[in-house]
């Protein structure tokens, strides 16, 4: 990420975002929401109506955030529907960049822009905050309507039915409380728990943070023992998917980058084999991308890996027999 004052690129965005040596996500900015009918959203936001090719997502596909956008795009058949842009793996000091010599690396396809923090100060030339992937955007206005993943992705899945899988709901109104209660869990000491280790500044931070997230690991290894497949029985929801990008990633970069190393996702026989039931989902291997998250991690945080070598394992293979 980077982060921007009344319009102005900063490049010390990291001494903004710790206090008391641990690692504070800031807030997304952009909190519009789209409908099927453009009619308000949950918290009376509202105004964009859904529409096939009037929405773009910039995305990365090294982070995790990220990646919940495209899979849901993907499981509800919006490929067609929202077009995408993926920005270059390496976040350098002017943040993330549309450079183009990396695979998959697509470019800003809308406008030509070289860095990400270009399309937010389109939307908003005196933007101040922080500079972030996934975002939203509105071709028509020519804004962003979102750059918070959580509601993107129940954008993604309700408000473009029309065009896309109607059949599939990923926050089935029945269980809607219960996700929420697990998605704040697992957002605090797992999604954003892995990044409060990583990039904490004492000693004392860092083990708070590592040892919340090996005790949320094991909370869920056991709940997944005692009433799988899924985190909510038979079939995954939006919390099963939220808690995959995080995983997909442990072994590869935040058991050794973020220092999270008590114990490796291979060592939980339920998580592990529960990532890979996912992974192995129609449309979402091919979400995944390795070599962006690896490129990204190792080459990105200097603080942390200051020769920006990227390791050649651990090698991963989420289709592979035990």
């Amino acid at each position: 990420m980077s982060l921007m004052i009344d319009g102005q690129l900063r490049t010390d965005w990291m001494s903004h975002e710790t206090k008391h040596g641990e690692f504070v996500r800031k807030d997304s900015q952009f909190r519009n929401w789209i409908t099927a009918d453009g009619s308000a959203g949950p918290s009376g936001e509202g105004g964009f109506a859904a529409a096939p090719g009037r929405y773009h997502l910039y995305v990365s596909h090294a982070c995790p955030w990220a990646h919940r956008t495209l899979i849901v795009r993907s499981l509800k058949g919006l490929d067609d529907v929202v077009s995408v842009s993926v920005v270059h793996p390496y976040m350098g000091p002017e943040g993330w960049s549309f450079a183009t010599d990396f695979p998959d690396a697509t470019g800003d396809t809308l406008y030509g822009a070289a860095f990400m923090h270009e399309i937010y100060t389109r939307a908003e030339p005196h933007y101040s905050g922080i500079v972030t992937v996934p975002v939203l955007w509105d071709r028509e206005r020519e804004t962003i309507v979102n750059n918070e993943s959580s509601e993107i992705i129940r954008m993604l899945n309700s408000a473009f039915d029309a065009w896309g899988r109607a059949d599939l709901d990923l926050y089935p109104e029945a269980l809607r409380a219960d996700i929420d209660r697990l998605n704040a869990e697992v957002y605090d000491n797992v999604n954003n728990g892995v990044y409060r280790a990583g990039f904490a500044d004492t000693q004392t931070a860092h083990a708070g943070a590592v040892t919340r997230l090996f005790a949320t690991l094991n909370k869920l290894e056991e709940r997944l023992a005692a009433g799988g497949p899924y985190l909510f029985g038979a079939t995954p929801n939006e919390a099963d998917w939220r808690l995959f990008t995080t995983l997909v990633r442990f072994d590869a970069v935040y058991h050794e980058h973020f220092k999270c190393n008590l114990c490796r996702l291979i060592d939980y026989p339920q998580l592990r084999a529960y990532a890979r039931r996912l992974y192995e989902t129609p449309g979402v291997a091919a979400t995944v991308h390795f070599d962006h998250i690896k490129h990204h991690y190792y080459t990105s945080h200097p603080e942390l890996n200051p020769r920006g070598l990227v390791p050649l394992g651990p090698a991963e293979d989420f289709t592979c027999v035990d």
